[in-house]
């Protein structure tokens, strides 16, 4: 069984026992993570209302570094130099328990079978005819304003 979870603006695929590094998470101790898909053999389950029942539990192991990336802008003729330096922070988790909370895809509902009386003939509905329209009102000719001399 494995699942693809969310956190951090990224996703992972996960299975029990794994650990991997993510973006940084505030907690600590145990954590639910959002589960995207989750496969169990045949089964999968992807939709909202199959993933409802689905819980993927964490459990954050310590914090760890990335490389440091240098970076440096350089504006020739101006003596414009910026020398810069990053280091992402991650936090190392892992994976304690998938449980697909015995959800299994819903057969598709039918609906009641209900006895309605037979539908009665209606009059036939008489159409209004439209009103005559009235002509656009005519517009006076524009002036002429008086040439200058």
């Amino acid at each position: 069984m494995y699942a693809v979870i969310t956190t951090g603006g990224k996703q992972y695929r996960v299975e029990e026992g794994e650990q991997l590094a993510v973006e940084r998470l505030g907690a600590s101790g145990d954590v639910q993570l959002a589960p995207v898909l989750v496969v169990d053999g045949d089964r999968v389950l992807a939709t909202p209302d199959e993933l409802k029942a689905v819980q993927v539990t964490a459990r954050v192991v310590g914090d760890a570094r990335g490389p440091k990336i240098d970076g440096f802008t350089y504006k020739p003729k101006t003596n414009q130099r910026r020398r810069w330096g990053h280091r992402q922070r991650y936090s190392l988790i892992e994976i304690t328990a998938i449980s697909a909370g015995g959800a299994r895809k819903a057969p598709a509902k039918k609906a009641p079978a209900t006895k309605k009386a037979p539908a009665t003939k209606k009059a036939p509905v008489k159409k209004k005819t439209p009103a005559a329209k009235k002509a656009p009102a005519k517009k006076a000719p524009a002036k002429k304003r008086p040439t200058k001399q």
